[in-house]
């Protein structure tokens, strides 16, 4: 059927995971508010099943075309990029929102929370501890990831695998490490303007960073299956480019909200 065409774009076979997806989540959604009002994660747990069931059975279709079947054209991938430019704009006007909320809170804060920020019986994180741990940590995954980018440049085969290993051992890390700040935390979510804005910036980009390790884990293993060459690569370029976002972002979260926010 492909053969035939007299275009160089790739329309997309008949494929049901866009709607199972979409069924998924929903489930996953309806299960994260039943988590939320009867303390029970059955559902949550069971859209998560099968939202990551369909993940791995769709991106190994998207593989296979890309792969093996060639139609990722030059005209695809050129496609491809200004979709995941887009999509990393639409990102960061995402996180904008965040940062707007809270210099709008924090600058000019309101008398029910006694005009002081932060509010008064609220005690904050020390920047100097695990916030900056964590800064070290993501700024040398953004090292490593750049290393195993010049290694597939120069098809160097054992350091794409060593320097990808090591970003994806620190995306884990960073996700442990605040994982352990939020048990250790004084506040919560619902206390006033400051614990809203820290746990739903934080939180969002702590979710950034489990699916940006995600997206460095699949490339590693595609990588260790021999799907990448020094030419045809986007696949990879596009989890570079989505890891050195989240790395901008968690500098901003730090420098505004550990630091000068404490």
């Amino acid at each position: 059927m492909h053969s035939h065409k007299n275009h160089p774009f790739h329309l997309v076979d008949v494929s049901p995971w866009p709607l199972f997806g979409a069924l998924s989540a929903m489930i996953t959604m309806i299960g994260i508010i039943k988590w939320f009002h009867y303390f029970n994660n059955n559902l949550f747990l069971l859209g998560f099943l099968i939202t990551s069931m369909i993940m791995y059975q769709w991106w190994r279709d998207v593989t296979r075309e890309g792969t093996f079947q060639g139609l990722h054209t030059y005209n695809v991938t050129i496609g491809l990029r200004w979709g995941m430019i887009l999509f990393i704009t639409s990102e960061i006007f995402f996180f904008i929102s965040f940062f707007w909320g809270f210099f709008h809170s924090s600058l000019a804060p309101n008398i029910e929370i006694g005009m002081l920020w932060p509010p008064k019986g609220i005690e904050t994180f020390n920047p100097t501890q695990i916030p900056l741990l964590n800064t070290i940590i993501l700024l040398t995954s953004g090292l490593t990831v750049t290393w195993a980018h010049h290694a597939l440049m120069e098809n160097n085969f054992k350091q794409i695998s060593q320097s990808l290993t090591m970003t994806v051992i620190l995306g884990i890390y960073f996700s442990i490490l605040q994982g352990y700040e939020y048990v250790e935390a004084s506040f919560t979510i619902s206390d006033a303007i400051y614990g809203s804005s820290f746990f739903m910036a934080t939180g969002f980009h702590g979710i950034h960073v489990i699916i940006g390790t995600t997206f460095l884990l699949t490339c590693l293993i595609r990588h260790m299956n021999n799907h990448f060459s020094c030419i045809h690569h986007f696949g990879f370029e596009a989890a570079a480019w989505y890891w050195h976002f989240v790395d901008v972002v968690w500098l901003f979260l730090y420098i505004s909200i550990y630091w000068w926010g404490s």
